[in-house]
């Protein structure tokens, strides 16, 4: 039997290309993503030229109804054997006093509420052999001064949800791990309002580069896979040195 995965936040980025290639290594998908339809309908193409199932699931994962829509539809592939929690966005880069309380409330639903909704809906269906990653960010150590504090606050939260969690789920045979990528290059910093942040922050990246998205999806995958079966409660850091 195929694994059956859900990947939130798949229709660009990191998520997109954990979709490609867990469809290579024989995952079955469920695509959850939140407006762009033609981004999600593109990853849907590819994944289903592998030979692999798969479906596209609009869905605001701060929303517990549109969470529920999304497990259903990947109880209709099979048994669930896979999270990846990656739906997340940050807000305008700025200094902490400026701010608003809109950001705020967005980033922390988004890339803390929506992972425990996600999480919670994946636990009850999972049984030995299933696994959870969770995305955090390198900003989880780092703090991000002069750019968003908030955000690595709530990426320091999804460790520690990470390694709670582990731990709990050990007995049954579910792990739990997080990747922490450094600045990779997506269209998420166009949302920070630094759009050549990738570019612009190489100098200060020990490998001088800012990461693909290819990259962190290995590591995704492997965490996933049988060869991480011994790695529960790991946060691992793909950031270039950050």
């Amino acid at each position: 039997m195929s694994p059956v995965t859900v990947i939130t936040g798949a229709s660009r980025g990191i998520g997109a290309a954990t979709a490609r290639r867990l469809a290579h290594a024989g995952h079955d998908l469920v695509l959850g993503y939140r407006t762009d339809h033609a981004a999600a309908a593109t990853v849907l193409a590819a994944v289903h030229a592998t030979g692999r199932r798969a479906v596209t699931v609009a869905a605001d994962t701060t929303d517990p109804d549109h969470v529920a829509r999304l497990f259903t539809a990947a109880d209709d592939l099979g048994p669930l054997t896979g999270l990846v929690n990656n739906a997340g966005v940050t807000s305008p880069i700025g200094p902490f006093t400026d701010l608003t309380h809109t950001d705020l409330r967005h980033v922390v639903d988004v890339n803390l509420i929506g992972y425990v909704l996600c999480a919670q809906h994946a636990v009850r269906r999972m049984t030995t052999g299933a696994a959870i990653v969770n995305i955090s960010s390198a900003a989880a150590t780092l703090g991000s001064p002069g750019e968003y504090i908030h955000y690595a606050a709530v990426k320091a939260a999804t460790d520690t949800l990470t390694v709670g969690l582990a731990k709990e789920l050990a007995p049954r045979g579910i792990r739990v791990n997080a990747v922490a990528p450094g600045i990779v290059r997506t269209d998420i910093h166009a949302t920070s309002g630094v759009p050549d942040r990738a570019d612009s922050a190489a100098a200060r990246i020990p490998l001088g580069r800012a990461g693909e998205p290819d990259e962190v999806a290995a590591a995704i995958a492997w965490l996933l896979g049988p060869d991480a079966s011994y790695t529960t409660g790991t946060v691992l850091r793909v950031a270039g040195g950050l």
